[in-house]
């Protein structure tokens, strides 16, 4: 009895075996694509990748890095919006900035009115004294003078009627009252005479290099407001308010790696293509009078003429458009532009990944 249970559970394994075998061996029917590969319009087509971009006459999008280190205190545009040259985009914490600022005003404006003391030179009150303390050494040397002149004249009349150390003493007195008179005369000339011109010469330098110092400061005060370069559209603000920011730009999480602050494009509705053609495929390509291409949105069938604008005439290192170099041996490629107008209804915007098809007229 148990041989024969053993049996039928071994014969029922096997048919489950080959009933099994004979469903999985039926092929299914494959799933429809999400969407149609981009085709090749073209008989000896060149296929690149490429990457939708701000339409710029040279260079690429206009990447915004501040000046100047510092948390942001104020963002003041949204993405998406319309800017004009010199428009207000961020402000950074200025404070120090601001404090050197006005420290640096003060010592300029202080050396200033030295400079303009020294030119006014001399002042009417020190004048005055100085000339009255002329007249009071003219007045005491006339004492001393005639003081001497009555002991002198005593002195011939009569040697007994005057002493020598009289005669000696007013003739001592008058002498003080001489040099007095020259010191007193020449400090008034002095006085006169104003600022020595060394002296307004050194202070006007001094002046001017404060003042150079405090416009200095005010050029860096104003890079704490970081302005828009040119008209354009704001793409892109990668910090948020608290979000410290350098000359290297704003430290983005994801990536772990420094970005710009903002990413503006231009203003116009034109939108370019950037290609990268590899080496081996460039004697490949046909002369730019007669070059063309088609760009294929991904995930769509949508294709849209591209206009050839200009070969960036310089084979740089492939990277991947993340801008991170993955190859392990040394491939390069040619950036070729393109430019198109969105056609209405179809969502395009800067930093979107395209197959492009590039042919000969």
């Amino acid at each position: 009895m148990r041989n024969k249970i053993i049996f039928a559970l071994v014969l029922l394994g096997a048919l489950g075996a080959l009933g099994s075998a004979y469903v999985y061996a039926v092929p299914s029917k494959p799933l429809p694509p999400v969407f149609n590969p981009a085709p090749d319009p073209y008989a000896k087509g060149i296929y690149a990748n490429g990457i939708v971009e701000s339409f710029q006459a040279n260079g690429e999008n206009i990447n915004i890095y501040p000046e100047v280190p510092g948390p942001v205190m104020r963002i003041l545009v949204v993405e998406g919006q319309a800017v004009t040259l010199g428009t207000p985009l961020l402000q950074i914490d200025d404070t120090v900035q601001r404090a050197i600022v006005e420290q640096q005003k003060s010592q300029a404006d202080a050396a200033q009115a030295l400079l303009q003391e020294l030119r006014a030179q001399p002042r009417k009150e020190n004048l005055e004294v100085a000339r009255a303390q002329v007249e009071m050494a003219q007045a005491s040397l006339k004492t001393a003078q005639d003081a001497l002149d009555k002991q002198q004249s005593s002195y011939k009349l009569d040697p007994e009627s005057v002493s020598k150390d009289v005669l000696d003493n007013a003739v001592n007195a008058q002498k003080v009252a001489r040099a007095n008179l020259e010191v007193v005369t020449r400090q008034y000339e002095l006085t006169k005479a104003g600022a020595w011109v060394f002296d307004v010469e050194n202070q006007q330098k001094q002046a001017e290099a404060l003042g150079k110092a405090y416009a200095a400061s005010s050029a860096l005060l104003a890079k704490y407001n970081v302005k828009a370069p040119s008209d354009g559209v704001v793409l892109s603000i990668d910090v948020a308010v608290g979000s410290y920011v350098s000359p290297q730009g704003a430290y983005d999480t994801y990536t772990e790696a420094f970005a710009p602050v903002i990413v503006m494009g231009s203003s116009s509705g034109t939108l370019a293509v950037r290609c990268y053609i590899d080496e081996i495929l460039i004697p490949r390509l046909p002369p730019a009078s007669k070059l063309q291409a088609q760009m294929f949105i991904r995930g769509t069938s949508t294709k849209i003429p591209l206009e050839f604008v200009r070969v960036q005439p310089y084979v740089s290192p492939k990277i991947q458009l993340s801008n991170e170099r993955q190859e392990k041996v040394d491939l390069r490629v040619l950036p070729v532009i393109f430019r198109f107008e969105p056609p209405p209804g179809v969502q395009v915007f800067p930093g979107e990944l395209v197959d492009v098809y590039i042919g000969e007229k």
